[in-house]
């Protein structure tokens, strides 16, 4: 049957990726720490609103620390903090920035 694309192919078609939204404004706002929030949602593919309720996110979990800067927000990380998914809850997001931005791993190496 030519012209028909098997499972396989239109598995691999489809548009995904092995980052969250979350994880990638977290690595977007590690990379530049007082990224306007419409950046941010540019960066990553989101919405302004989707941005912001992740930031929310994040800050509730513990994840960033925003602090008001004249008319601007500046983040700071926590690299202590965990990943959520049980079979990561071993390791620090410190991992993470470490891998995709210039951040040190976590501090005191733990794992």
């Amino acid at each position: 049957m030519a012209g028909m694309a098997t499972s396989d192919e239109r598995e691999s078609t489809r548009n995904w990726t092995f980052l969250t939204n979350h994880a990638h404004v977290l690595l977007a706002i590690a990379r530049n720490p007082t990224a306007r929030l419409r950046d941010v949602a540019g960066e990553v593919g989101v919405t302004e609103r989707a941005a912001q309720a992740i930031v929310a996110d994040l800050e509730a979990g513990g994840y960033l620390h925003r602090t008001r800067v004249g008319r601007r927000n500046e983040y700071t990380l926590n690299p202590a903090g965990r990943f959520r998914h049980p079979a990561e809850a071993d390791r620090h997001i410190g991992d993470l920035l470490a891998l995709f931005t210039d951040a040190p791993s976590t501090a005191n190496g733990d794992r």
